[in-house]
């Protein structure tokens, strides 16, 4: 499962780190397909909000090999695409086939005990993890040896091997929504006013990923310019310090399992503070930037560790629809961390970027704390109260 969404979330960054050779492929500079990265993530969102919830309605298994199948199709065209528009066009359906991801978690967290589901969970958000974060050097290096579209024709082959593996492999899960697509759709909007735990935990999500893309975006940013002056290929190496804090999931998850995931989110928020405090302080000084990403990385991923290991403990009948809603929030946070980086970059430099990104890390700590006292006010440690509301009134 790790490996499943792995390679498929790093079909949403492949064209990051090599635009400059898709747009001379098409005649063009990489400004000219600049909006393909863009494209792939709108798919992703469309796909969270109108596929992601049939998770809860159809088998999950054959859902996911469907998709997976699909995908590698949607990428053997990409590799052949012959003009911008249809690039354009097959991005943004990779995009909605790359949701496979967002129906695999919530397969993985149902087939786990419930005394094992953060463990679980942080293994294949690992892997998740670690195809957002290495899909930009694999993809450069890629490119450097059989091109473009070697790259997605690879991705490709990849895609249809995952669903092979899933077909065999996995067992299958039906749903247990019987109610129709439509009823789905407002069901899954339903469920943030249906559980407090998930208004919270997707407000935690959104101010993290917030801090996170704001951080990437202005170091790719800070590195490229004085005094380091750093190309897209060195660059891209402080993928491999992140990757090494993605080792740090599966034992957030276990401590979500064993004792309060609130109190764990107040100590991941808080190196997730520390890391923005260093890089905002010190963004000439390599080894601090190298010590910030390793922070802000295993921050952020225990932080939504946790997250999940909780979700996952409201309702098991409509874990998809809990998933979208919460990744639908989590990706919005990630749009306006991104834009805000730029924005203060182009504003104000170095000190008005990293002024904003501890401020969205600071409030993501408050905002841990005080889930933490909500859930000891409440009385309870696992942040589950919501369990205990009509769970079968509105599915």
């Amino acid at each position: 499962m790790a490996v499943t969404t792995g390679t498929t979330i790093a079909n949403l960054y492949y064209a990051q780190p090599i635009l400059a050779q898709i747009g001379a492929s098409f005649g063009t500079s990489a400004a000219g397909v600049g909006h393909l990265p863009a494209l792939t993530q709108v798919g992703m969102a469309l796909g969270i909000l109108f596929v992601a919830p049939l998770g809860d309605m159809l088998d999950r298994k054959r859902l996911v090999v469907m998709l997976e199948v699909a995908l590698a199709l949607a990428l053997f065209a990409l590799a052949g695409a012959r003009g911008i528009a249809m690039a354009g066009s097959l991005s943004l359906v990779i995009g909605v086939l790359t949701v496979a991801v967002q129906i695999v978690v919530p397969m993985a967290a149902s087939l786990s005990a419930p005394s094992d589901r953060g463990r679980v969970v942080g293994t294949v958000f690992t892997g998740t993890l670690i195809g957002i974060l290495g899909s930009r050097i694999i993809s450069g290096l890629l490119a450097d040896r059989i091109g473009w579209r070697g790259v997605y024709m690879s991705s490709g082959v990849v895609a249809l091997g995952m669903a092979l593996l899933v077909a065999v492999i996995l067992p299958a899960q039906a749903g247990q929504h019987r109610d129709g697509y439509r009823a789905l759709l407002g069901s899954t909007a339903r469920q943030l006013a249906r559980f407090a735990e998930l208004r919270r935990l997707s407000l935690l999500g959104a101010l993290i990923f917030a801090a996170f893309c704001c951080f990437w975006t202005i170091l790719t940013l800070d590195l490229s310019g004085a005094p380091f002056h750093f190309g897209s290929d060195r660059i891209g190496l402080f993928g491999f310090v992140a990757i090494g804090g993605t080792l740090a999931a599966p034992w957030f998850g276990r401590q979500a399992d064993r004792a309060s995931p609130q109190r764990a989110q107040v100590l991941t928020t808080a190196l997730l503070v520390a890391g923005s405090a260093a890089a905002a302080l010190f963004p000439s000084s390599l080894a601090m930037l190298v010590i910030a990403t390793f922070l802000i990385d295993v921050g952020v991923q225990g932080t939504q560790v946790s997250n999940l290991a909780q979700l996952y403990g409201l309702d098991e009948a409509a874990h998809s629809r809990i998933n979208a809603a919460l990744m639908t929030i989590f990706f919005a946070g990630g749009a306006i961390g991104t834009t805000s980086g730029v924005f203060a970059w182009r504003t104000g430099g170095w000190p008005l970027a990293g002024g904003t990104l501890l401020f969205w890390s600071i409030i993501a700590l408050v905002t841990a704390a005080f889930h933490h006292r909500a859930s000891r006010n409440d009385g309870s440690p696992n942040g589950t109260e919501g369990q205990a509301t009509a769970l079968g009134s509105i599915r």
